[in-house]
């Protein structure tokens, strides 16, 4: 597996109030599945093997740490914290995203085999072991499925700008789609939805970094929470996006 003893484990802890508590998966920040990086999560970059041996034994661990029925939400927020980090240091940073739940519990990611700290504990500790590995196993799904339409939709090596403009259009708008459906346009849906495109922009070259800044350029605010985007305001987002990253209009197919 693999060994992840890195600068992560050394990244200050912030507060664990409420607002916090909400949007991290760690006390650690370096572990908020928001600020991934596609080279953080590409599958091609970070073997992943499952089998009936590796679960029995994820299980077992995650067992030990489930806390008492009827524990403070204190109590259940540090066993998601200890999940969380054991799972990034038996696989690496792209795990922490296991429980990037879809809707309020999870901040509008698309995981639903887990739901939050609260509910997600209520069937018993078994029941909770089984459903964090259900959770890291759907995370890893969903990265594998990006991977693989990311690839569909890249544009060839040899593009010209007009070209890769229609190409990032046309990815961007197919990616907004599947992450309003898979989110459900629930709460804090356009979280998730803007680092897929980000993770996208990256697949084709360019920097996380400006990804990120490209993208929240290109949405402006212009995705709500419950409430699915018009075809004008997607159509919108993605052509911006597109002439934002490439300079140019996208070329007619």
């Amino acid at each position: 597996m693999t060994d992840v003893a890195g600068s992560w484990q050394h990244q200050p802890a912030v507060p664990t109030g409420r607002i916090h508590r909400r949007i991290t998966t760690s006390s650690n920040p370096y572990l908020m599945p928001r600020l991934l990086t596609w080279s953080e999560v590409a599958p091609d970059r970070h073997a992943f093997a499952w089998s009936s041996e590796e679960a029995a034994e994820v299980t077992a661990e995650v067992l030990a740490l489930v806390p008492s029925e009827g524990a403070y939400s204190a109590d259940r927020f540090e066993f998601v914290v200890q999940v969380t980090d054991l799972l990034v240091a038996r696989y690496g940073r792209w795990a922490c995203g296991w429980h990037w739940a879809v809707g309020e519990g999870g901040n509008g990611g698309v995981v639903q085999s887990w739901c939050c700290d609260f509910h997600s504990l209520l069937d018993g500790p078994e029941a909770t072991a089984a459903t964090v590995a259900a959770s890291l196993l759907e995370w890893r799904d969903w990265l594998e499925e990006l991977a693989e339409r990311f690839i569909e939709l890249a544009p060839a090596a040899d593009a010209g700008a007009e070209d890769r403009s229609w190409h990032v259009q046309r990815a961007a708008s197919r990616l907004v789609t599947l992450s309003v459906d898979r989110t459900c346009a629930q709460d804090g849906w356009y979280g998730l939805c803007k680092r897929v495109l980000t993770w996208y922009l990256s697949s084709t070259g360019i920097e996380g970094e400006e990804a990120a800044k490209l993208v929240e350029s290109a949405v402006g605010g212009r995705f709500k929470s419950w409430s699915v985007p018009s075809y004008t305001t997607v159509d919108a987002v993605v052509e911006d996006l597109a002439f934002t990253a490439t300079g140019h209009r996208p070329a007619l197919p």
